[in-house]
């Protein structure tokens, strides 16, 4: 799993801080650990994402919660669109 840069301990704080303002931003009510792992696979599938269409590399932990947050977001509005 790539971390880019942030250690394991950083992923979760960093993923539990992005997915906490994605659930503030989507208006969303989740708990603690669902923050922290909409913040981290957010983090992971936006950066593998970006990775393999885009040809784009980030790192460090203002860029991990960026992509962290907006990872999030995208998960919160597919999990929508689901239970629709």
């Amino acid at each position: 799993m790539e971390l880019n840069g942030v250690g394991l301990i950083g992923a979760i704080v960093i993923g539990g801080l992005a997915g906490w303002l994605a659930e503030r931003f989507m208006r969303s009510n989740m708990g603690l650990v669902m923050n922290i792992v909409l913040g981290i696979v957010g983090a992971i599938a936006l950066n593998f994402i970006l990775a393999t269409v885009f040809n784009v590399a980030y790192a460090g932990a203002i860029a991990y919660l960026i992509i962290g947050f907006i990872g999030a977001c995208l998960l919160i509005a597919v999990a929508r669109l689901i239970r629709r």
